[in-house]
């Protein structure tokens, strides 16, 4: 009888579910969309077309590679919200980015047109002039000796085309008798090269340029047709549970899985020129991918020469720095946290607070440990440098670093490798879970007594995206929160998935229970209930299940998701109090809010996890409650500009489509809260320590010397 109730549920409400992959490439339009806003100034609108197609990339990579992966093994199992089958979501998908092709090769021209008025030229090489071609001439001979041409039989097979890398690929013989291939790999070339003539900067894109040259290349050969390839290979590739249990050495297994990803099957092939045929069909024959998953575009693969452009101050937003001083100073963390919680907003603060934070554990004599996860960091981490400083003084100091991040692998191998040469313990994530937590905590001892700091963050130790992210970061000394995070480090020291918290949601075991219960508490007070969260991703069934309960209820449900929502709000007798936006703007929306009620009996939670399937289920998260006066503040304070935006916000549609909120001069959020917490201070001023702490070396790089990460990190701790 169960099975008919629950099957009979389903059924009932399937009309509010939207596929996952759909809704994420609604998202990615409403990226391509902010190009498209002449309110958005030139050169970040062109930031936003690499946006897009970085975007689209990954997409491709993983999740077209995962979908392949279940249309060749499982063909016949459907996505359970939808019902649709792998190759059907894989034909859709398909279908869609065409139509977006169009409009993304549009935006292009447009933006394209608008550089050139204002003297920036991206060389067209069909119709370029004398002069430009003369000093084009000059920049090829600056390349030729870099440039590698193998031809081929047109029988033999092409050599193996790397992920990612771009090639020319051309067509050679004045007859069918004589054909041959020639194929150049761009790898180790720059995509660009500009000059100036008469005050107007020319952009020469390194591809058409050496096609344009190829006569002067290849003397003795005629070139019948040239274009530039670039496929894209699958990322869907990860170690099985049995494979970390039976090697010890996770880094070399990680090493050897990237080394595969490599070499994994062609999932989409992009090609820039004209093709005719038969050199069409021998071209798609050649690289193995169906013709379905071939794009031919006019946009280039690589928009990067945006960086090499200056012009005029409103070719781009205006300087938004983070504010350095939140009003503590070295010295000033510790006793100010242990008088009441520390929020911290980013990028519109500093992450270089809390490394300050990191620096004064380091001096503090009465810190005995420090605990951190590591998702992704930069490639100069100032972070990485202020706990190895904190080794390096002889604390105890435990990095658990996840190197399955994707695409940061081996980022995170190179620095596991790293911090153990600083004295740090390093160890990795579970078999079965990802740990995808922002979690810190330092345990201090005074007179036989521990007592602990514990930060919980939503977004990664990372320096370069807390100036481009907006995240959060609470940092307590509550006691409850500090034994669960310890609870939580004891676990995974030991390789095993963190106990039920009491004070904190610690994913998989209490994050999505303590949702649930949350929203029945709402669901309780029917039409006075209240529910507004907000995340990156939604897709988990039984939160969405509950989340209709509640607005069948008369429950008032806001939820700001940026990206994927297989929610649909607004549909009459289901989700009717339901409405979901999503701001796209200068920042990447990435913070994670929970809010359930209001006046004194709202709750208020921030952490690292989303709503989706994964991190419900299969990876670590941690969140903390806001419990103080001024951090509940500040956090209504983001939820309130959230809900007045009328600049960068859409509003999600009954059919799944969105709709701008308004006509994008009016209210941004971000601009906003950039004003309100950049002039934020902290108000309790903490009292002079006893004995001034040491001022630990200031890192001054951004980048890593020449002789590597690892050096630079013995330098910071040594100098």
């Amino acid at each position: 009888m169960a099975p008919k109730e629950k099957k009979k549920k389903t059924d009932s409400t399937e009309k509010v579910f939207i596929n996952r992959e759909l809704s994420w490439l609604e998202f990615n339009r409403r990226v391509l969309l902010e190009a498209a806003d002449p309110n958005v100034p030139l050169l970040e609108r062109l930031k936003f077309l690499m946006i897009y197609q970085s975007n689209l990339d990954e997409f491709f990579r993983v999740r077209i590679g995962i979908l392949t992966h279940r249309a060749l093994l499982t063909p016949d199992t459907p996505d359970p919200l939808t019902h649709m089958l792998p190759e059907t979501q894989i034909s859709e998908i398909l279908r869609i980015t065409r139509e977006q092709q169009t409009m993304l090769e549009n935006i292009w021209k447009t933006v394209r047109d608008e550089l050139k008025a204002n003297r920036v030229e991206v060389l067209d090489f069909r119709k370029i002039s004398k002069i430009d071609e003369l000093m084009s001439k000059k920049l090829f001979g600056d390349i030729r000796d870099l440039l590698f041409p193998k031809i081929i039989s047109i029988d033999q097979p092409l050599p193996f085309l790397w992920s990612g890398e771009t090639h020319i690929v051309a067509l050679l013989g004045r007859s069918s008798a004589e054909q041959k291939l020639c194929i150049i790999p761009l790898h180790r070339l720059p995509a660009y090269q500009s000059f100036e003539i008469d005050g107007c900067q020319k952009i020469v894109l390194t591809d058409q340029l050496v096609r344009h040259f190829l006569p002067l290349l290849l003397k003795k050969e005629v070139v019948v047709q040239s274009v530039v390839v670039d496929l894209t290979r699958n990322a869907d590739v990860f170690l099985t549970k049995d494979e970390i249990q039976a090697d010890d050495d996770l880094r070399d297994k990680m090493s050897g899985m990237l080394s595969k990803r490599k070499r994994e099957m062609a999932v989409r092939a992009r090609i820039v020129g004209k093709l005719t045929e038969p050199f069409r069909s021998l071209l798609i024959k050649k690289l193995h991918v169906p013709e379905s998953r071939v794009f031919v575009q006019n946009i280039p693969f690589d928009l990067s020469f945006r960086s090499c452009i200056s012009g005029p101050a409103s070719f781009r937003y205006p300087e938004r720095r983070p504010a350095r001083s939140i009003g503590l100073q070295k010295g000033e963390f510790f006793a100010y946290i242990e008088k009441q919680d520390l929020l911290m907003a980013f990028p519109f603060q500093s992450m270089l607070s809390f490394v300050d934070l990191i620096y004064e554990a380091a001096d503090n004599p009465e810190v005995q440990s420090i605990k951190i996860t590591l998702y992704r960091m930069s490639a100069s981490s100032k972070i990485a440098a202020a706990l190895a400083y904190a080794a390096d003084r002889g604390k105890d100091v435990l990095c658990l670093l996840e190197l399955r991040a994707r695409f940061d692998e081996q980022n995170n191998i190179d620095y596991s490798e790293m911090l153990e040469d600083a004295g740090c313990r390093v160890i990795y994530g579970l078999p079965d879970h990802k740990v995808h937590s922002k979690l810190c905590v330092i345990t201090l001892e005074h007179d036989g007594q521990l007592r602990r700091i514990t930060q919980v963050g939503t977004g990664n130790y990372n320096e370069v995206t807390g100036e481009q992210y907006t995240d959060l970061s609470l940092i307590t000394a509550r006691e409850g929160v500090g034994r669960d995070a310890e609870a939580a480090f004891a676990a995974l020291a030991l390789g095993e998935v963190p106990p039920e918290a009491r004070e904190m949601w610690i994913a998989p075991m209490s994050f999505k229970p303590r949702v649930l219960e949350m929203l029945n508490r709402e669901l309780e007070k029917g039409e006075a209930g209240r529910v507004a969260i907000k995340v990156n991703a939604l897709n988990n069934q039984e939160i969405m299940d509950k989340l209709i309960e509640c607005s069948q209820a008369g429950v008032r449900v806001e939820l700001f998701i940026r990206g994927i929502c297989s929610l649909l709000p607004g549909v009459p007798g289901l989700t009717e109090n339901i409405t979901v936006s999503s701001t796209i703007g200068r920042y990447l929306e990435h913070s994670r809010i929970f809010s359930f009620g209001e006046g004194a009996e709202q709750r208020l939670f921030i952490g690292s996890g989303d709503l989706l399937n994964r991190n419900l289920e299969r990876r670590v998260e941690a969140f903390v409650e806001a419990v103080t006066p001024d951090t509940r503040e500040q956090l209504n304070i983001i939820l309130n500009a959230l809900r007045a935006d009328r600049e960068k916000s859409w509003q999600m549609q009954p059919d799944g489509t969105y709709l701008r909120t308004g006509d994008g001069e009016g209210t941004s959020s971000q601009e906003n809260l950039y004003q309100i917490f950049s002039e934020r201070k902290c108000v309790l001023k903490a009292p002079e320590p006893e004995a001034p702490a040491e001022t630990p070396p200031e890192p001054e790089q951004t980048e890593a010397p020449r002789h590597g990460l690892r050096g630079w990190l013995k330098h910071l701790i040594h100098s």
